[in-house]
């Protein structure tokens, strides 16, 4: 059995392969799910400054009963022209935590690789208001440029990913760069009715939305699915009782 759950980032901390996306969930059912994926065992969560639900993701973490240092916390600084330190530390104030594990670059700003932007996440970094720095939706060459003139490489690319949208050529660009990838949107951005997907989880007792995320864990991409809803949310987080076999990958490898 292929317990990997986590991968090193270059601070010498760990990201969980399995985390909780929160986009779209505000208010009082943000911070419920946020609980009841704590409780299910998630330990890795995904927020934004975007998503508006920063202070729920943050009062979710201080409720759980959890220690602080065994949940990975991800949040991310928007592109629309604010000061990166007035938004992290924004962004700190509404979680209620000193640290972050991790900020990203939502989109690339203005439609430009961000080169100042990036230098102000270096400075995050190196005042330990955030343990590792990366990205979100950036193309090669970006990702190149921010290395060439920093030489700081972005330890996490957070992209959209499903079986559906595989790219072998893209996931083994960002490995050999040193750079873990993170992915999105993987139900919306893919098919939980494709006729593959099905027979695999029928034969195997699971759902479709299981073997996609075990899927994922097997290719050693951080996945981040979101729900609501408490029985999905446990569900989806029961991965590691199972294995994927090699012809299993291979079919699903050729969705895309």
């Amino acid at each position: 059995m292929d317990d990997l759950r986590e991968l090193p980032l270059p601070s010498g901390a760990t990201i969980p392969l399995l985390g909780f996306g929160t986009w779209q969930l505000r208010g009082r059912p943000a911070y419920h799910a946020v609980r009841q994926a704590l409780d299910a065992g998630y330990r890795l969560l995904d927020t934004a400054t975007m998503y508006r639900n920063e202070s729920e993701v943050g009062e979710a973490l201080r409720d759980c009963g959890l220690a602080r240092s065994e949940v990975f916390l991800t949040t991310k600084w928007p592109p629309d022209g604010q000061d990166p330190r007035a938004v992290l530390e924004a962004s700190l104030a509404a979680l209620g935590v000193e640290q972050l594990d991790l900020w990203l670059i939502h989109w690339p700003p203005g439609g430009r690789k961000g080169v100042d932007v990036w230098k102000a996440f270096i400075a995050a970094r190196d005042e330990g208001l955030v343990r590792d720095v990366g990205v979100s939706n950036y193309e090669a060459a970006d990702l190149d440029e921010l290395a060439r003139v920093t030489d700081v490489v972005p330890a996490v690319n957070q992209i959209k990913w499903s079986p559906q949208l595989y790219d072998r050529a893209r996931q083994a660009d960002l490995r050999d760069r040193g750079i873990v990838l993170e992915g999105y949107s993987p139900f919306k951005a893919g098919n939980l009715k494709d006729p593959t997907l099905v027979q695999i989880a029928q034969a195997r007792g699971l759902t479709p939305a299981q073997v996609v995320l075990r899927w994922h864990v097997q290719h050693q991409v951080v996945v981040i699915p979101k729900s609501g809803t408490p029985e999905r949310i446990a569900q989806n987080a029961d991965l590691f009782g199972f294995r994927l076999d090699d012809d299993d990958m291979a079919r699903i490898d050729a969705l895309a």
